[in-house]
């Protein structure tokens, strides 16, 4: 299916080399083609979502970039190909993910569980304790609290602050508004607007689209495992036929 493209001007970072470079990624689930030919790029500081009804691939997209999923085709971080590494090595190269299901470590710690996100032997961090303590007061209360007491909030909170503890240059996050109170989603959009400040770029999976229109300078919409429309969040609100026909329920 033909994509449809926006008529827009190159901005200053889509004519800058593109930090993350995705083109014709294929996976599958044993038998089955979930990604058929699916190519984006996510340059130096951008917020770029995906989006999509679920089942479409947004999240095999981010697995099989991150190592989880065997990818098939071409995956450049930083230049570099990626493709075919052990996940530790990826996000040892600069790329953090931070799944669907959360994934803390429930018996221990929200302290132990942020010291885990640490890399040592790299430059002085972008996020320190501090920073996350202020962006998230609640963690730091519940420093000494076994994460797997903590609400769907806290837990997605300390997920997300455990990956940027690590300094990624590109965080992608898989849906982290599911599931949250108004005003929880209200602060991780609040959090993924202050990591882009920082120079972060972040590909962010995102069911609920006034979120992902209000913090994305990009967006892909995906469907049944390609991508079927790109363009800025403007382009996209004034194209009904795309959006009845692979976003609207």
């Amino acid at each position: 299916m033909s994509v449809a493209h926006a008529p827009r001007p190159a901005t200053a970072a889509e004519a800058a080399p593109a930090l993350l470079e995705v083109e014709d990624l294929h996976a599958f689930y044993g038998k089955s083609h979930i990604l058929q030919g699916v190519s984006f790029t996510v340059g130096t500081g951008e917020i770029v979502s995906i989006l999509g009804r679920n089942g479409v691939g947004r999240s095999t997209t981010l697995k099989a970039i991150m190592g989880d999923v065997p990818p098939r085709g071409t995956i450049r971080f930083k230049g570099q190909p990626i493709a075919g590494l052990r996940p530790y090595a990826i996000a040892r190269r600069g790329l953090g993910y931070v799944p669907e299901e959360r994934a803390i470590f429930p018996k221990l710690t929200v302290r132990q569980n942020l010291a885990l996100g640490e890399k040592s032997g790299r430059r002085e961090p972008r996020w320190t304790y501090a920073d996350i303590f202020r962006l998230f007061p609640r963690l730091e209360e519940r420093i000494d609290t076994p994460g797997g007491v903590l609400s769907g909030g806290e837990q997605q909170m300390l997920t997300i602050c455990r990956t940027l503890m690590g300094d990624p240059d590109l965080i992608m996050i898989d849906e982290p508004t599911e599931g949250l109170s108004p005003q929880m989603v209200t602060r991780v959009a609040e959090l993924i607007g202050e990591i882009a400040a920082r120079g972060v770029a972040v590909l962010l999976v995102e069911q609920k689209l006034t979120i992902a229109l209000k913090l994305s300078r990009r967006l892909y919409v995906m469907g049944h495992g390609h991508v079927v429309f790109e363009g800025a969040p403007d382009a996209l609100m004034a194209n009904d036929a795309v959006r009845r026909e692979w976003l609207e329920v």
